[in-house]
């Protein structure tokens, strides 16, 4: 290996993915094959100065969660990904841990299907990655981190609804009885996940938090259900063309525990209508 083994890990690994890979446009003059690190820095949610000293070697103890961005954003299979976690001085990500590594089959499948929202989220409920329909309809979440994108925190800690907040959730319109249900059946599959991963240890910090700050996480985790949140029907309150109503479904993707959610609609419908409009604008102001 290289005495920067790291970096040049990176360069590799960047020269040879496609700009349409990763949904970016094919431009004529491109110097070198693949990414630029500039793109590379956007599609991990890190700075370009950061990326270049990884790569020449001047940064050189990068953290999990930097490594697990790039490992996404470089669409590196399991043994890839396990590797960079290697030579970047981290341990690799066990047995005992969920995973929340997106794999480029999955990254492919956001891109094409294009026509519906489309989000991945880990075993815990944790937003992992979107398309871009998705967060025109639910709102752009690439300034959340943390528990901030995980969908039982923002709905058990949310302060009431203001206006249209940006978050995860944050427009989704339920009456009483479908919040209560909602909540019921998604710590039944909280608790099913620790049952899985019981050692994961940022499951546990989520757990504890959450029991901390809301008493009805509380009172409904000390119940001890235990289910599965496979399918839903969401009311969204999109502050441009008002209420869409869309079924949600749940693909859970085989040896990993991710769950790829679907938000469809019938064909014709007014719903329909109102997602094709926000297909085209995208996350622009529709008055602009």
């Amino acid at each position: 290996m290289t005495s920067n083994e790291l970096g040049a890990s990176l360069r590799r690994w960047r020269d040879r993915l496609s700009p349409d890979a990763v949904g970016l446009p094919a431009r004529r003059q491109r110097r070198s094959p693949g990414i630029r690190r500039e793109e590379l820095a956007t599609l991990a949610g890190l700075s370009v100065d950061y990326v270049t000293r990884l790569e020449q070697g001047r940064a050189t103890s990068p953290s999990a969660q930097v490594l697990a961005a790039l490992a996404r954003a470089l669409q590196l299979t399991v043994d890839e990904r396990d590797y960079l976690f290697r030579v970047g001085g981290q341990v690799v990500p066990g047995s005992g841990r969920m995973s929340s590594h997106v794999t480029p089959g999955i990254q492919r499948l956001l891109r094409r299907l294009d026509e519906f929202p489309v989000s991945v989220h880990d075993a815990a409920w944790t937003l992992i990655a979107w398309n871009p329909l998705w967060a025109t309809l639910m709102g752009d979440p690439s300034d959340l981190h943390g528990h901030q994108r995980n969908l039982l925190w923002r709905c058990f800690t949310a302060p009431p609804r203001d206006g249209d907040p940006v978050s995860i959730g944050g427009r989704v319109v339920r009456t009483a009885a479908e919040q209560g249900a909602f909540e019921r059946a998604a710590v039944a599959d909280l608790r099913a996940a620790v049952g899985r991963w019981p050692d994961d240890p940022g499951l546990r910090l989520l757990v504890t938090d959450l029991r901390r700050t809301s008493g009805r996480f509380t009172e409904l985790w000390d119940s001890r259900a235990v289910g599965a949140h496979a399918a839903d029907r969401k009311t969204i309150l999109h502050p441009e063309v008002g209420r869409i109503g869309v079924d949600c479904d749940v693909f859970t993707a085989a040896g990993s525990d991710l769950k790829v959610i679907a938000y469809t609609v019938e064909p014709g419908s007014e719903a329909a209508e109102k997602l094709a409009l926000l297909r085209v604008v995208g996350l622009q102001a529709l008055g602009r």
